[in-house]
């Protein structure tokens, strides 16, 4: 019985593990989306080309997103406001967000 909970904990984890690393495949191809965009002005254009491609369906699906049609326009807006996914992620764009948020709803 040991084994069997030991060999699940270890494939769960090894799932957690490829779902991550399909998760940067995702993150890699917006950076390059929005490398597109500030160069040829096509980024929101190739990353919804990419989504909706079967390798981009197939790399969603595997990063634990579902692939459909409300995901690709979300990715095509974040590629058009042009925030690499470093600085995205980050605590203090983050912060700034927040921030800002609360500065408009006071405002409003």
């Amino acid at each position: 019985m040991a084994d069997f909970v030991d060999g699940t904990a270890f494939n769960f984890e090894q799932g957690q593990r490829a779902r991550k690393l399909f998760a940067a495949v995702v993150l890699a191809a917006l950076d390059d989306a929005i490398a597109d965009d500030k160069r040829y002005g096509n980024g929101p254009d190739q990353i919804a080309r990419w989504a909706r491609s079967r390798d981009g369906r197939e790399v969603l699906s595997c990063a634990g997103i579902d692939p459909n049609e409300r995901v690709v326009k979300g990715l095509m807006d974040f590629v058009g406001k042009g925030v690499r996914t470093s600085i995205a992620l980050s605590r203090e764009e983050s912060e700034r967000r927040h921030a800002a948020e609360a500065e408009h709803a006071e405002a409003a």
